[in-house]
């Protein structure tokens, strides 16, 4: 499963999962549903900054060690990748769920 929870928040393999549409848990092939993790703030927004994962890998990360209880998990059919442009005020990339589940 996860090697590393730090990674999750790594840029580059946030992008390598938008890019490749791989599971940022197990970095297997992305299936539906796609599940996201995020803050309330994240949820009310529907704009997610970890990348998407399988909804196993999901609830693994939400319930293990260092888990913020606060986290929502969303599930969805599909999502956007947005890069952020110089003038957004949210400087980092994120996953905006379409087809919310």
């Amino acid at each position: 499963m996860l090697s590393e929870a730090s990674r999750i928040h790594d840029r580059a393999w946030v992008t390598q999962c938008a890019l490749s549409r791989i599971c940022g848990g197990c970095a297997m092939s992305l299936g539906r549903p796609i599940a996201f993790l995020g803050t309330p703030d994240e949820v009310a927004r529907n704009a997610f900054h970890l990348p998407p994962m399988h909804l196993a890998c999901a609830q693994e990360l939400a319930s293990g060690p260092g888990a913020d209880p606060s986290w929502a998990l969303v599930t969805t059919a599909g999502f956007e990748f947005v890069r952020p442009a110089k003038e957004d005020v949210d400087r980092e990339p994120r996953f905006e769920p379409n087809s919310l589940l």
